[in-house]
C-alpha cells in the first residue's frame, strides 16, 4: 500500500470513529410552558404546566436554581409506547391564607429546563420562561336583552395591587360562558354570545369568566355572573 493510500484509510477511520463517539443533538420539545394563573374574583393563584413531546417515555423540570421540581415516569405499556401531551395544575392557595411573597417565593422568576427521554433513547430538551408579570382582574359587566348576551370589560394595563410591579402587555382576552370559549385579541373590549347558543343555556344565573392574558403566558380570571329570565 503507498502512502497516500494509507494517509487516506487513516482519514477515513478517524472520521468514522468521529461519527461513532460523536453525542446526539438533543430535540426540543413541541411545546412548553409554565405559567401563573391568578384568579382576582376567589384571589387564588397556582403555577400550571403544559408540553407537548414526541413520545417520551420519561420527564422533569429543573427550576432556575437547580432543584428538581417535577419527574415522571412511564411504566409497562408506557415506558414502550411512550407518551406525548401533558398538562398539569398546581395547586391553587387563597392569598388570604398563603402570603403571595411566599408563594412566588417558591416559584422564582427565570428558565425552567424541560428534559425528557424519547423511545428509542433520544434526548428532548426544552426551556420554558417564567415570570412575575401578572395582569390584573379585568372589570367586567354583561348586559341582557331577551336572548342577546354581551359581555364587555375594560383593557388591562398593570398588575394587581400588591403583586410584583411589572410591565403588563395584554396579547388577549378569553371568554368563557359554560362550554362557549372564545379568544380575542388585545383590542377587543367586548363579545357577544351567539343567540343560538344562550336559548340553549337553562333559565336563571348563568356564570361567565373573563381571562387577561399577559405576553408572559401568565393570565388572570375574573368572574361574573347575568340572569337569563
Amino acid at each position: 500500500m503507498n502512502k497516500r493510500a494509507l494517509v487516506s484509510n487513516v482519514l477515513v477511520l478517524v472520521l468514522a470513529a468521529m461519527v461513532t463517539v460523536a453525542p446526539a443533538v438533543a430535540a426540543p420539545f413541541s411545546f412548553a410552558r409554565i405559567y401563573i394563573e391568578y384568579n382576582s374574583s376567589a384571589n387564588d393563584l397556582g403555577f400550571h404546566v403544559t408540553m407537548d413531546g414526541p413520545n417520551w417515555k420519561t420527564f422533569n423540570i429543573v427550576n432556575p436554581r437547580g432543584v428538581n421540581v417535577w419527574e415522571v415516569f412511564g411504566r409497562a405499556g408506557y415506558a414502550e409506547l411512550g407518551m406525548t401531551e401533558l398538562f398539569f395544575e398546581g395547586a391553587e392557595p387563597n392569598l388570604d391564607e398563603f402570603p403571595l411573597d411566599q408563594l412566588l417565593a417558591k416559584f422564582p422568576e427565570g428558565n425552567y429546563k424541560f428534559t425528557g427521554i424519547a423511545i428509542g433513547g433520544s434526548q428532548l430538551k426544552s426551556v420554558a420562561t417564567l415570570s412575575h408579570a401578572v395582569p390584573a382582574g379585568p372589570e367586567v359587566e354583561a348586559s341582557v336583552n331577551g336572548d342577546e348576551v354581551v359581555i364587555r370589560w375594560q383593557p388591562v394595563t398593570h398588575p394587581p395591587a400588591g403583586f410584583p410591579n411589572r410591565q403588563i402587555s395584554i396579547v388577549g382576552y378569553q371568554v368563557i360562558v359554560e362550554a362557549f370559549q372564545v379568544t380575542l385579541p388585545a383590542s377587543a373590549t367586548k363579545v357577544e354570545v351567539p343567540e343560538e347558543y344562550v336559548e340553549s343555556l337553562p333559565r336563571g344565573e348563568v356564570p361567565f369568566e373573563v381571562l387577561a392574558i399577559d405576553r408572559s403566558g401568565n393570565q388572570t380570571i375574573t368572574e361574573g355572573t347575568f340572569e337569563l329570565d
